[in-house]
């Protein structure tokens, strides 16, 4: 039985879990303890910080692993390049996740590679941001290095101190760095890709649109595909993904692509090698008619993958459930009837959980995923299921 360790026991990490059960690998989940739904679905479980690359290794030799992966996670994935690189296992190597994982690195990689994206500068203090910003048109963009899930990201649109001693505070409070990346803040319609690149060859490329959620900065609550844009924005979008990969010298891995469309130009936000969260395995698996969390395990593998049906596309959305105040579940009321085109209407909670006020990804309380003949179809079927969900709190 072959063995693959999965990084990360969260929400996002779970069907990955599942399915690699599924396949009938011997599972092996990493993770920091705490009340994480993965745990009961593995096989074995270390309690190990999933940075912790050194201690990682030694129990990935010990194991004998065969692969190692996660999705829906940016923090992880430098182990990940570490392990691989360390075991001669298939995925990204050390050098380029490091630089996916640092948006300094990252940023610094994208303007040597000719990669459309935001100016910057990097700073450690009050006085040193107060001087970049003081050279840049606001609003600008605070951002911690080293962070995902749009944990320590915050607008600043007057530059005053306690506005920047608040974003350098929230910095803090996710980094382990002593610097971050004050970045200019690109106006525009926000939308993403989602991509596979194995043994050299990009497998695709799928553009989506974006449902956001504005609160201290802008959080991906849902998306649609197709995304309906023109076909030369269409065709940059895809540019700018192989450009971004190649810059960071990224393989053997699934991708994770952030935009801002302003007019016609495609700016790049940043790029994880990693699967996208909020349900974009499961829209890529309706969309191209395949099993994405099993590719991303033969991916791990090194093993052939399921190929890609690019003639029979099919539409599909998602949107995250929040919950609009911290408290206690008092009940959920789920649609009790719904069609075939419904691929999934789920609660990651139960009555008496407690949940948080929706801020950042991790702070969802559930999905809904609807497909369709048309985008506009599904989308209209998932906006009347909404309407009769209800989850109380107080």
């Amino acid at each position: 039985m072959k063995k693959i360790a999965i990084l990360g026991a969260g929400i996002y990490q779970v069907p990955l879990i599942k399915k690699a059960k599924e396949m009938g690998l011997y599972t092996i989940v990493f993770s920091i303890e705490g009340n994480y739904p993965g745990f009961k679905y593995a096989d074995k479980v270390y309690y190990v910080n999933t940075t912790d690359e050194d201690e990682i290794i030694k129990i990935a030799k010990e194991e004998n692993i065969d692969g190692i992966c996660t999705t829906g996670t940016d923090v992880c994935v430098p182990t990940i390049g570490k392990v691989c690189d360390t075991l001669g296992l298939s995925g990204v190597s050390y050098e380029a996740a490091v630089c996916a994982a640092n948006k300094s690195d990252m940023k610094s990689k994208f303007m040597e590679g000719g990669v459309k994206t935001a100016k910057y500068a990097i700073a450690r203090n009050l006085e040193e941001a107060k001087k970049i910003i003081a050279d840049m048109e606001l609003p600008i963009m605070v951002k911690a290095v080293d962070s995902s899930g749009s944990r320590g990201i915050t607008k600043i649109k007057e530059a005053t101190d306690e506005n920047i001693v608040a974003a350098i505070d929230s910095v803090n409070k996710v980094s382990k760095l002593d610097y971050f990346v004050v970045e200019e803040c690109i106006e525009g319609v926000e939308f993403g890709a989602q991509a596979l690149i194995y043994n050299g060859e990009v497998k695709f490329i799928m553009t989506h649109g974006d449902y956001v959620h504005m609160g201290d900065t802008g959080v991906p609550i849902g998306h649609y595909v197709p995304y309906n844009i023109n076909n030369e924005i269409l065709e940059e979008s895809k540019r700018q993904v192989e450009l971004s990969a190649k810059a960071l010298g990224i393989d053997n891995c699934a991708i994770n692509a952030d935009f801002i469309l302003r007019g016609n130009d495609v700016f790049v936000l940043e790029i994880g090698a990693r699967a996208g969260a909020t349900c974009l395995p499961e829209m890529i698996s309706i969309y191209y008619g395949v099993d994405f969390y099993k590719v991303i395990l033969q991916v791990a593998l090194g093993e052939a993958i399921e190929e890609f049906n690019t003639d029979n596309l099919v539409p599909n959305v998602c949107k995250l459930l929040m919950a609009d105040k911290t408290g206690e579940i008092t009940g959920i009321t789920l649609p009790e009837i719904y069609g075939e085109n419904v691929y999934d209407i789920s609660c990651d909670y139960k009555v008496g959980d407690k949940v948080n006020k929706f801020r950042i990804g991790p702070d969802r309380i559930g999905q809904i995923i609807v497909k369709g003949d048309t985008i506009e179809a599904a989308v209209s079927e998932m906006d009347e299921l909404i309407k009769e969900i209800h989850i109380d709190i107080k």
